[in-house]
């Protein structure tokens, strides 16, 4: 049903369905947002509004969260969808790669801005790839790029991997080879004012940026001996975003889609020499500043990050502006590290110095961010013992540490800055405080507090799908309901039953974008005190429907029939229902 409407038949509900049943809500979610179990559900401070007591809670039976704060709710695909700003499309892509699954093969690619028309260019990008791949292999011109690979240690099986290329030393290399406007519009070719064109890159080892699909999106070309630049970049297109994406990310989610820690750091032979050498959870930056945009995309598949920069002062000042642009993405859960390494070495020349064990202990002994960020702060003008020096780190301070989204982090930031200076701090009209974090879920509905019947039949079957069986068992009787929402109740039940959804997960995937989603999110975040008796319960809420609706009927008849406009088709159901009401059915 969603999957129809929101994507035109391209992602099946089948499909989605399989992929909401592989992946654990409570494990997705834990993963970016730390839960503690209690009771039937697991809490946490909701991570979409301010709050200093947990009101966030995720149902495992359910597959559904629900803040009872700000009354934020949904599934798995949801829940992607507003951590980490994600379309719907993106979302699913997501929840794919997190669950180890290939999107079905004749779903029709879509750009992040929707436009079909990048499939081509998709395609064009991906031959591209093939023809620098083969001048490489098996061009008498990729000799020579062959042994530059072979002297830096490059491995074949990392050449195939990578699918590094080369490009010739010849201005309309690929320009002979593909059409010229679409790889204008690729950035792989350059125009000159008189309206010739050349190749962008040539004699370079070319690395092919993928995206987390597997999408070639554009190039980088290093240059064969010291000629400047020695990197070279595609320029922003519509398929890609420098700021927005890394180098080899792809690659290292073919062999862990859930890392405990990913490694970020500056050169594409950085990657391809820590990969070589064993170490797999590293990307690259692309010849760009550390941007939030990084950050959001990587805290995607892990909890942790470690910024990694050269030991120069232009790494430095890097490592401090990787730190101020990851701030806002610090939610809990998230952790980010830096790492600085020695003078003169880059992960490259490091790894191969002193070996794999040994970086591997260094990214492991990285430096905490809050670490870093206080450490950087205290310099030697800083003097502690002075009023004059409190408040100049204060002051420093306090306008990164504003930057952090609301949470533990935070406060613990902010508590950290009022020790050092010694002064409490006054942050949006608040002193702050270590808080103290007590849960305040909403009580839950005792039986004899419960929604308007029909609600309650409804949020019964919604949370518990199970009760489907029950209901094809009771011969359709709900049909002929007549009281009022009768039609929206049986419209709702009808859906359910022709979809048999397994979880309220799957319900809630049917219903997103209709105008049902409200009033399912509704039912399905009702809490009831019923610990067994379900199926009964479920029964006999149907049951006390069809006495409702009865009775309903009856008095409306009884009206008619004492006025004398009874009808003669309502005769029949009149005496039927008087024989009910003599037989004492409960229709007083």
């Amino acid at each position: 049903m969603s999957g129809d409407r929101v994507l035109g038949g391209r992602i099946p509900d089948e499909f989605i369905n399989d992929l909401l049943a592989r992946v654990d809500i409570v494990d997705l979610i834990d993963a970016q947002v730390p839960l503690k179990k209690t009771g039937a559900n697991y809490v946490a401070r909701c991570p979409f509004h301010t709050e200093k007591t947990p009101s966030f809670s995720v149902n495992r039976n359910k597959q559904f969260y629900h803040c009872f704060g700000c009354g934020v709710s949904g599934n798995a695909i949801g829940f992607l969808m507003a951590f980490n700003h994600l379309n719907f499309v993106e979302a699913i892509e997501d929840l794919a790669t997190y669950a180890g699954v290939s999107l079905p093969k004749d779903t029709t690619e879509l750009s992040v801005t929707g436009k079909l028309e990048t499939n081509r260019l998709y395609d064009l990008m991906a031959q591209v790839a093939d023809y620098y791949a083969e001048q490489l292999l098996i061009g008498v011109s990729g000799k020579k790029a062959v042994a530059y690979l072979k002297k830096r240690g490059i491995s074949r099986q990392i050449v195939t991997e990578f699918k590094l290329g080369y490009a010739l030393a010849d201005w309309q290399g690929v320009a002979n080879c593909f059409n010229r406007s679409a790889l204008l519009e690729a950035g792989m070719l350059i125009s000159k004012e008189e309206g010739q064109v050349y190749d962008r890159f040539r004699d370079r080892i070319m690395f092919p940026i993928r995206d987390k699909r597997g999408r070639v999106i554009g190039f980088g070309g290093r240059v064969l001996d010291d000629s400047l630049p020695k990197y070279l970049n595609s320029p922003e297109t519509a398929l890609f975003h420098k700021g927005q994406e890394v180098y080899g990310l792809y690659e290292l989610l073919q062999k862990n889609t859930r890392p405990q820690r990913i490694l970020l750091v500056e050169g594409y032979m950085d990657v391809i020499a820590l990969v070589q050498s064993g170490f797999d959870t590293v990307v690259a930056a692309l010849g760009t500043s550390v941007s939030q945009a990084h950050g959001h995309l990587l805290f995607r598949f892990t909890a942790e990050l470690v910024l990694c920069f050269d030991g120069d002062r232009a790494g430095n000042e890097a490592a401090w502006r990787a730190m101020e642009a990851i701030f806002p993405c610090l939610k809990e859960g998230r952790q980010v590290r830096i790492m600085v390494l020695p003078t003169g070495h880059d992960p490259d020349s490091l790894v191969r110095s002193e070996g794999l064990q040994a970086f591997s202990q260094r990214v492991d002994d990285a430096q905490a961010l809050s670490d870093y960020f206080f450490n950087t702060l205290l310099t030697a003008q800083v003097k502690l013992s002075e009023v004059e020096g409190r408040a100049s780190l204060a002051n420093r301070a306090k306008p990164y540490l504003e930057k952090l989204p609301e949470g533990i982090f935070k406060d613990l930031m902010l508590a950290k800055l009022s020790e050092l200076t010694n002064a409490p701090l006054k942050v949006g009209g608040e002193l702050v405080s270590k808080s103290k974090y007590k849960s305040r879920l909403t009580p839950p509905l005792s039986k004899n507090s419960r929604p308007p019947l029909q609600r309650y039949a409804l949020a019964l079957l919604i949370q518990n799908p199970m009760l489907i069986e029950q209901l094809e068992n009771q011969d359709s009787i709900w049909l002929d309901f007549e009281f009022k929402g009768a039609d929206k109740f049986k419209e709702i039940l009808q859906v359910i039953l022709e979809k048999k959804p397994t979880t309220t997960a799957v319900i809630l995937e049917y219903f997103r974008n209709t105008p049902d989603e409200p009033i399912i999110r509704q039912l399905a975040s009702l809490v009831f005190e019923l610990q067994e008796g379900l199926e009964a319960e479920f029964n006999g809420a149907l049951q006390q429907l069809v006495v409702y609706d009865r009775r309903l009927k009856f008095d409306r008849l009884l009206s008619k029939f004492s006025a004398g406009q009874l009808e003669a088709t309502e005769q029949e159901l009149f005496q039927q229902l008087s024989m009910l009401k003599s037989k004492n059915f409960n229709l007083n």
